[in-house]
Parts: C-alpha cells; structure tokens; sequence
C-alpha cells in the first residue's frame, strides 16, 4: 500500500477492525520512512450486476443512481440519510442473493417499490408514480385507492 503523504510502500499495519456489517475491514498504517499514519479499508472485489433496461440495454448496477431517485421520493419527508444508505445496502443485498449477473430493471424497480412501500407511504407513492409512469390523476387515484385497501 502507497503512502498516500510520501508515496513510500513500506509500511505496517497498526491496527484492523471490522466494519459493524462485516464486509470491510478498516485498517490503520503507519509509514515505516515518513512515520506519519493513514487508513485503508479492505473490501471484497465483488462482480458489478447489470441491469438490463426496458428497451434492452445493459447498464450496471448504480448505487448513486437508486439513491438520487429514493431521495427525491423521500424529499421532505422525515427520513434520514441512514435510513436511505440502509435501505439502499439491503437492497443491494437482495439483488446479490438472487445469484443472477444480470436483472431486469423491472425486478429492480418492484423491489425499491415494495422497500418504499415498508417506509414510507408518501415516498412509495411519489417513487411509483415516475417508475410506473402515471399519465393523469386518475393513475394517482388508483394507486392510493390500492395502497388504502392494503390497509
């Protein structure tokens, strides 16, 4: 590992601690030639998924792109950024456990839908009414009819 001060690479590890969900190990070095200390984290080099689009492109799983969208729903909503990460980590988690390298935007789409739906109502509504392409009212009055009978 590069000393990120003076670019040397001999160094040693101080200290290792796990991450609270055990997927990272964070590390704390120490420089054996500047003596100055820094930290790394270790991460499993995981095969990115692929999402495969409506009209059949492929594109790769976006972290920032599902979190922007999550959070324009959940705007001024009481719903804090952890909450979001959190969300967005189990939602990755999911997408790992079906075991395939490439999903249907679609199944992507259903799962953040029914995540939202277990948080917040409001943010469901909004997310659904972009993902399912409402056209009027009409398919706003639909879902929320919907959404009050489920309850």
């Amino acid at each position: 590992m590069k000393c990120p001060y003076c670019g040397e690479i001999d160094n040693k590890v101080i200290d290792s601690r796990l991450s609270k969900d055990g997927n990272v190990i964070r590390r704390r070095r120490e420089c054996l030639v500047c003596t100055r200390r820094f930290t790394t984290y270790e991460h499993i080099e995981e095969i990115p998924i692929m999402i495969i689009k409506k009209d059949g492109r492929r594109e790769v799983f976006s972290r920032e792109k599902i979190r922007s969208g999550i959070k324009r729903a959940c705007e001024k909503r009481n719903i804090s950024m952890n909450v979001i990460e959190e969300f967005i980590d189990e939602l990755e988690r999911d997408l790992r456990e079906i075991g395939e390298k490439e999903i249907p935007s679609h199944t992507l789409g259903e799962k953040v839908m029914g995540k939202l739906h277990e948080l917040d109502d409001v943010a469901y509504v909004r997310f659904a009414s972009v993902y399912r392409e409402f056209k009027d009212v009409n398919d706003f009055v639909s879902e929320l009819k919907s959404l009050l009978s489920k309850q």
